[in-house]
């Protein structure tokens, strides 16, 4: 067993029963090739929740300050999470990120770019554009739906891929893209609210 299947099993077997999570969808989820699963942000444990519930290993952009703290660096690196300086553009998280959508992985986004402090769904950045337009990777729209409290069920849903060979086709920017990948995690929140 690898150590992302082992810290999964462990840390599913603590907030699975914890917040009684719940995944919808699954089935939308493709079993192979290059993911781009646009999740919205409504809690700092979003990345574990969906990471966890997903049937396939997540790779994701940290911080990278997190890199920097003794032995949870070195954690979170080994869960496939690689660092991003925040706040202006990163071309080697860029091309990292595009690195693992090539190689035919699941890359997890926030397009929010940032917590939702109110939990609606804020407006979506052109991060998740860009990696949806440069690369020939599925898009999976996904909600997390709480509130994250004890006992209390929160649901991870997964939308169906969204079409993109149109938006490709047309040279549709980046921020278009963000805006259809948006709309499609809003439907899912109204839907399973």
């Amino acid at each position: 067993m690898t150590f992302y299947g082992f810290a999964k099993s462990v840390v599913y077997g603590i907030f699975k029963p914890w917040y009684r999570v719940e995944a919808i969808g699954v089935e939308n989820f493709p079993k192979d090739g290059g993911v781009l699963l646009c999740s919205n942000h409504i809690n700092n444990f979003d990345p574990i929740i969906v990471g966890i519930m997903a049937p396939r290993p997540v790779h994701y952009m940290a911080k990278e300050e997190i890199f920097r703290i003794p032995v949870l660096g070195g954690i979170v690196r080994k869960c496939n999470a690689f660092p991003v300086k925040r706040g202006f553009g990163d071309r080697e998280a860029l091309r990292s990120g595009l690195k693992v959508l090539k190689d035919g992985h699941v890359f997890g986004l926030f397009p929010e770019g940032t917590r939702s402090k109110t939990g609606e769904l804020g407006k979506g950045l052109s991060g998740a554009g860009f990696f949806a337009l440069r690369t020939e990777a599925l898009v999976v729209p996904c909600a997390v739906i709480g509130p994250y409290k004890a006992l209390h069920k929160l649901r991870v849903v997964y939308g169906k891929p969204i079409a993109m060979e149109e938006m490709r086709s047309t040279k549709a920017s980046a921020e278009q893209v963000t805006e259809l990948i948006m709309s499609e995690i809003a439907k899912l929140i109204k839907e399973y609210q």
